[in-house]
């Protein structure tokens, strides 16, 4: 296997002189893009390819996750939204992950970009002080601050997953 680099996708380097709300959505920005560029260029088959069996984490399943994290936090945490999941079920709460032969990468990005353009809007007139008007499932509150740090951290965690899921299956390396 011959090992390419992946550097289509846009992506903006954080500014290192920016305040403290700027830096941790620009960091936000940086990892929802990396996602972004590590499933460029790759049909849904491979997208759906399982990383290293017994695992049946793939590109696709990632994707679909962080629209439903974006959405978790954001609708449900922040803004008190009764938002229902997206693909995950009472019968299969990984069903995010179970991308089928009938789930598109198309579909999975547009709902993944629309659960992040509504994450924009809904945090834009909070503080990073401000606490969200919802709760999480464990019955806590959680300010702005909290959840774009958890989201940077969310992103970078499954952001290794995926380095090791397209190097697998095409040899592709990069940032």
């Amino acid at each position: 296997m011959t090992t390419q680099r992946i550097e289509s996708v846009p992506r903006v380097d954080p500014s290192t002189t920016s305040g403290e709300r700027e830096a941790l959505e620009q960091w936000l920005d940086f990892h929802r893009a990396t996602l972004a560029m590590k499933c460029e260029g790759l049909d849904d088959a491979q997208l759906r390819t399982p990383s290293a069996p017994p695992s049946d984490l793939n590109l696709l399943g990632l994707v679909r996750h962080m629209a439903e994290v974006e959405r978790g936090w954001f609708r449900r945490v922040l803004a008190g939204e009764e938002a229902d999941w997206i693909y995950s079920t009472e019968e299969d709460r990984d069903r995010d992950v179970h991308a089928t032969d009938e789930d598109t990468y198309e579909e999975a990005y547009a709902t993944w970009q629309g659960e992040i353009a509504h994450a924009r809007t809904l945090a834009a007139p909070y503080g990073l002080d401000d606490f969200g008007v919802g709760k999480h499932r464990t019955g806590r509150t959680f300010n702005l601050r909290w959840i774009y740090l958890h989201m940077i951290e969310e992103y970078a965690r499954h952001n290794g997953h995926a380095d090791l899921i397209r190097e697998r299956l095409d040899g592709a390396t990069g940032d």
